[in-house]
C-alpha cells in the first residue's frame, strides 16, 4: 500500500466509526469530532515523510494527532476568552439556569471535565491504556495522570450518581 490516497481509504473504512468516536469522547458533541477527525487526517497524511503501511499503526498517527489538535483548540480557546472582552461586547444573558433533566448521559458528564481529565479518561477507559502508557501519550508524570483520573471519577460520580431514593412513602 504504497498509495497515501489507498491508505486513507483503508484507514477510514476500517477504523474511521472508531476513530470518529473517539473523538466524539473528547469533544463531547458529533459536529466538532468529525471537524477534529478530519483534521487530524489531514495532518497527518499530508505529510510527505509519512509512510506507514499498516491500519493499526496508520490509526495510532491520527490518534494521536486527535489529542494533540484538541489540546491545542483548547489552549487556544483560553487564551481567547482572557482577551475576548477586550474585542468585543458581551451580549446580555437572561440569567437563568438551565433545567437539570432526569437523565444524564457520559458525554454531557465529560464536558464538565477539564480537557487533560477528559483525555485521562478517555484514553484509560474507552482505549484501556494503563496509567503509564497514559502518562507516555500525554508526555506526564504517572502521579499527575492518577491525579487527573482521580479528579476526574470524583467529577463524574457526582455527576452521574443516580438520585437520592426518597425516604418517606409518597414522595416522587
Amino acid at each position: 500500500m504504497d498509495d497515501p490516497q489507498d491508505a486513507l481509504t483503508e484507514l477510514v473504512r476500517e477504523r474511521g466509526a472508531a476513530l470518529l468516536k473517539y473523538a466524539s469522547l473528547l469533544v463531547g458533541e458529533r459536529r466538532g469530532a468529525e471537524d477534529l477527525v478530519q483534521d487530524a487526517l489531514v495532518k497527518v497524511f499530508s505529510r510527505s515523510r509519512t509512510r506507514v503501511r499498516e491500519v493499526d499503526n496508520m490509526e495510532a498517527y491520527v490518534r494521536r494527532a486527535i489529542l494533540t489538535l484538541f489540546l491545542d483548540s483548547y489552549r487556544r480557546h483560553t487564551r481567547w476568552s482572557k482577551v475576548r472582552h477586550l474585542f468585543v461586547e458581551r451580549a446580555e444573558t437572561s440569567g437563568e439556569q438551565e433545567a437539570s433533566t432526569d437523565r444524564v448521559d457520559v458525554a454531557g458528564a465529560l464536558r464538565v471535565l477539564t480537557p487533560r481529565e477528559r483525555a485521562c479518561v478517555v484514553l484509560r477507559f474507552y482505549l484501556d491504556l494503563t496509567v503509564p502508557q497514559i502518562a507516555d501519550e500525554l508526555g506526564l508524570a504517572q502521579g499527575t495522570v492518577k491525579r487527573y483520573l482521580s479528579d476526574a471519577n470524583a467529577a463524574l460520580a457526582t455527576r452521574l450518581a443516580p438520585a437520592a431514593p426518597s425516604t418517606r412513602p409518597g414522595d416522587p
